[in-house]
């Protein structure tokens, strides 16, 4: 079996370059509705700002627990994924702006932190595809990260989207949980994401309701919500 790839290596050249286009791109004009605080990456391509979960709009990401094949070996570039936006972020304040929802009812937004568009840093990190089926936006941003060989465009991958119709359900009980569904004493059902504080805590017990889900929207639309801060 071959062994996966640290993340943290990978992701660190990735991080080093999106370092530098955070003073490179321009801002995206203001939408509907502005949300501006801390923020927390879910995974690479959705945050979440107090109680409020975001999906980046127009770009698509690696799911947390997708794994793609990088110099021979398994990488686990899902997770890498969502480093790489966490990093972009850096625990400072973004301000999101949104006119529509998802079937989750997220807010569908563009997010800026110092003006620049996370959105297209992501892709042009090589670390999210233009999500071509809703808009053109991210396009030239993709064709760049591709033609340099970055993150996922030095891989062999599936896109996300492909990933996701074919990726079996997360088993109850599996120590490999990407999204931990839990029913806490008084029958609240809360979903905790990898690197919360109750994440590692939580055990999972079927028997009680508990359940594993592959991402945090399977988690909302299973009727868990996020923990409330």
């Amino acid at each position: 079996m071959s062994q996966i790839l640290s993340t943290t290596t990978h992701a660190a050249t990735i991080c080093s370059w999106a370092l530098g286009c955070l003073l490179g791109l321009q801002s995206v004009a203001a939408l509907a509705a502005e949300l501006t605080g801390p923020a927390h990456a879910i995974d690479g391509d959705s945050v979440r700002i107090g109680e409020t979960e975001l999906r980046l709009e127009g770009i698509d990401a690696p799911e947390f627990m997708q794994t793609c094949r990088l110099r021979g070996e398994t990488w686990a570039c899902g997770r890498a994924a969502a480093e790489t936006l966490a990093f972009l972020i850096q625990r400072k304040p973004i301000t999101c702006n949104w006119s529509a929802a998802d079937q989750y009812g997220r807010g569908l937004a563009t997010c800026q932190r110092a003006g620049q568009d996370l959105n297209a840093l992501m892709v042009e990190s090589g670390m999210a595809l233009a999500y071509r089926r809703y808009t053109e936006r991210y396009i030239a941003a993709e064709d760049r990260a591709r033609a340099a060989r970055r993150g996922l465009w030095e891989a062999e991958f599936d896109p996300p989207w492909e990933w996701r119709r074919r990726a079996p359900r997360a088993s109850a009980g599996a120590e490999d949980c990407a999204v931990k569904g839990n029913v806490n004493a008084k029958g609240e059902r809360i979903y905790h994401m990898p690197g919360t504080a109750a994440y590692d805590k939580v055990r999972i017990k079927p028997a009680e309701g508990d359940r594993c889900f592959a991402n945090a929207r399977k988690a909302q639309a299973a009727g868990f919500r996020a923990p409330r801060r």
